[in-house]
């Protein structure tokens, strides 16, 4: 009986963790031209940023290795707090950008 009850609840357990990161996984891109992304300058490529609109990027700044990035640094997309449901590009950058300590 202890066996069957720990099977059910590793199942459980791996169920919820699988849809969890379905769920993250399918967080769309954010557009450039969402609202809140042009308030804050956001490019999917840093590269590409206004350096006389945006005087405080630096080369090198990007999403990935801001400190509200919420993925890892080598992953391709990852969310932020500041596009709730959305994902931005680990090579992006927007005005928000903090680097992490």
């Amino acid at each position: 009986m202890t066996q069957r009850r720990t099977f059910m609840l590793q199942v459980a357990l791996g169920s919820t963790a699988l849809l969890a990161s379905q769920v993250h996984a399918a967080a769309p891109m954010l557009d450039e031209k969402d609202a809140q992304a042009g308030a804050l300058g956001y490019k999917a490529d840093a590269t590409k940023v206004d350096k006389t609109k945006f005087p405080k990027y630096a080369a090198g700044q990007a999403c990935s290795s801001c400190a509200l990035y919420q993925g890892k640094a080598t992953d391709a997309a990852g969310g932020c707090p500041l596009f709730a449901g959305k994902q931005v590009a680990g090579k992006g950058w927007c005005s928000a950008y903090a680097k992490k300590a």
